[in-house]
C-alpha cells in the first residue's frame, strides 16, 4: 500500500514544503537517499533538484590572499614582497598580496560542489571560508521552478512550416467573419492545435488576422452590476391571460413532446419600415427569418398565415405547436396568431416575462449572427427575401458549441421532415 502511494506521489512535482524539507535536511547533513525516501521520490530527483537550483556566492577576497593558504595560522614569513623595512608578517599585510610571491603558499581546495551534496549548507567552515560557496534555499529554488514551468509552456509548439499552413487556413476565414468555433469544428482534422491555442496565437499576433477581427472579441463591455428582475405588478394585460411564462412551464410539463418555436422580430433603423420575423426551433436551433414590410400585428399574422398555407395546417400544428415570444406590440394579438381565419386552432402562444430575455435565450443569441450582417440602426429597405434567405442559410450552416460542433442544418435534417424546405 505504501509503495503504491509513493509511486503516485513520485509522479508529482516538488512543492514548496518538499523543498523546505530538503533545505532542512541538507543543514543536518542527510543523504539523498534518506531525503528521497521520506518524500517518496527517487534519489536522482533530489540530486538533480539541488544541482539545478543551488545558488553560488562570490569568493570572499576582502582580506589578504593569505587567508586562502592552508598554512595561514602557523605562517611567520616576512619580506616576501621584497620590502625589507616592513615590520609586519606577510599574512597581516594589507598593502600587497603576498600570496602571489610566497613560495610556501598552499591554496585551500574544496570539492564539496563537485560531489554530493553539491552544496555547502552543512559545512562547518561556511562562514569563514573564502572560496566560492554553493547553498540551497527552498524559497529561491521554488521561484526558479515556477519561472521555468511558465517559460517551458510558452512559445509556439509547432514548426515554422506548420505555422505558415495554419495561418493560410485560419486567417482568411476569420477575415471573412467566421467564428473561431465554427472554423475549428469544420477544419478540426487540418488544425494541429486546440482551440484555446488558436486564441493564444491570435493574442500574440502570430497570424495575419488579429483578435480584433473576431466577431465578438471587442463588442462586449464588463457589466457594472447584475441587473435584477423587474416586474410591474400593476399591469393587467388581457392578451397575457393564461399565456404567461409560468403557464408555458405548466403546459410543457403536461405536453413534454410539444415542439417549441421561439419567435421575435429584428428591427432596422428607427424609422418605421421593413423588419425581420425570426422563428427558432428549440430542438435543433434551426432558424427561419421572414422579411416583413412593417413591424405590425397585421404583418406578423400575414406571415404566419403564408407559412401555414405553404406547409399545411397539419404540419404547422406539428412543427409550430407552441410559439414563445416577448411582449412586443406586434405580438399582442394572440387570438389571430393561434387560430386560422375560419377559427381552427393551429398553435399556442405564450409570452416571456418582461425584461427576461434569457427565457428565449437561444433566439436572442442567434440575433447576434444577424447583427454581423445588418448592424443595429441600419435600414432594411434595400434587402429582399432572397437576401435574407442567403443570410439565414449561412447562419444555419455555422457550427455551434452548444450543438457539440454540429450545425443547425445537420440537426434539422434529422429532426424535421426532409420534404419541407423552409
Amino acid at each position: 500500500m505504501n509503495k503504491s502511494k509513493n509511486a503516485i506521489h513520485n509522479q508529482k512535482h516538488l512543492t514548496l514544503s518538499d523543498r523546505t524539507y530538503i533545505e532542512q535536511e541538507l543543514y543536518q547533513g542527510s543523504s539523498f537517499r534518506s531525503i528521497a525516501s521520506t518524500l517518496g521520490k527517487d534519489p536522482s530527483t533530489i540530486s538533480k533538484e539541488i544541482q539545478r537550483n543551488r545558488i553560488a556566492s562570490k569568493p570572499n577576497r576582502s582580506r589578504s590572499n593569505c587567508r586562502g593558504c592552508m598554512n595561514y595560522d602557523e605562517c611567520t614569513e616576512q619580506h616576501v614582497c621584497g620590502n625589507a623595512k616592513c615590520r609586519y608578517t606577510c599574512r597581516k599585510c594589507y598593502t600587497t598580496e603576498p600570496a602571489f610571491y610566497c613560495l610556501y603558499h598552499k591554496p585551500w581546495t574544496c570539492d564539496c560542489s563537485a560531489k554530493p551534496p553539491y552544496v555547502c549548507n552543512s559545512c562547518t567552515r561556511f562562514n569563514t571560508c573564502i572560496l566560492q560557496k554553493y547553498s540551497y534555499v527552498a524559497t529561491k529554488a521554488h521561484s526558479s521552478y515556477e519561472k521555468l514551468l511558465s517559460t517551458s509552456r510558452s512559445g509556439i509548439n509547432i514548426t515554422p512550416e506548420e505555422l505558415v499552413e495554419l495561418n493560410e487556413l485560419v486567417s482568411p476565414l476569420i477575415l471573412k467573419g467566421q467564428p473561431l468555433s465554427h472554423i475549428f469544428a469544420v477544419h478540426a482534422d487540418e488544425i494541429p492545435v486546440c482551440r484555446r491555442t488558436l486564441y493564444n496565437y491570435l493574442d500574440q499576433r502570430i497570424f495575419q488576422a488579429r483578435n480584433i477581427d473576431l466577431p465578438r472579441r471587442v463588442r462586449y463591455k464588463k457589466r457594472k452590476k447584475v441587473s435584477s428582475l423587474r416586474v410591474n405588478k400593476n399591469i393587467q394585460q388581457v392578451y397575457r391571460n393564461k399565456r404567461t411564462y409560468i403557464d408555458f412551464e405548466h403546459f410543457m410539463k403536461a405536453h413534454p413532446d410539444a415542439s417549441v418555436v421561439e419567435m421575435d422580430t429584428v428591427k432596422g433603423g428607427r424609422s418605421a419600415g421593413k423588419c425581420l420575423l425570426t422563428l427558432l426551433f428549440r430542438s435543433c436551433s434551426f432558424m427561419l427569418v421572414i422579411l416583413l414590410p412593417s413591424c405590425t400585428q397585421k404583418s406578423v399574422i400575414s406571415a404566419i398565415n403564408t407559412l401555414m398555407d405553404t406547409i399545411g395546417i397539419r404540419n404547422f400544428r406539428k412543427y409550430f405547436n407552441v410559439l414563445l415570444t416577448d411582449t412586443g406590440s406586434e405580438f399582442k394579438n394572440p387570438w389571430d396568431i393561434e387560430k386560422t381565419d375560419d377559427g381552427r386552432l393551429r398553435t399556442y402562444v405564450f409570452y416571456c416575462d418582461p425584461y427576461v430575455s434569457n427565457q428565449k435565450g437561444r433566439l436572442e443569441k442567434n440575433h447576434e449572427y444577424i447583427r454581423y450582417v445588418i448592424p443595429k440602426g441600419r435600414s432594411m429597405y434595400k434587402y429582399t427575401q432572397d437576401d435574407i434567405n442567403r443570410m439565414t442559410s449561412h447562419i444555419n450552416s455555422t457550427a455551434r458549441d452548444s450543438l457539440n460542433g454540429a450545425t443547425p442544418f445537420d440537426l434539422a435534417d434529422l429532426l424535421l421532415d426532409k420534404k419541407y424546405r423552409f
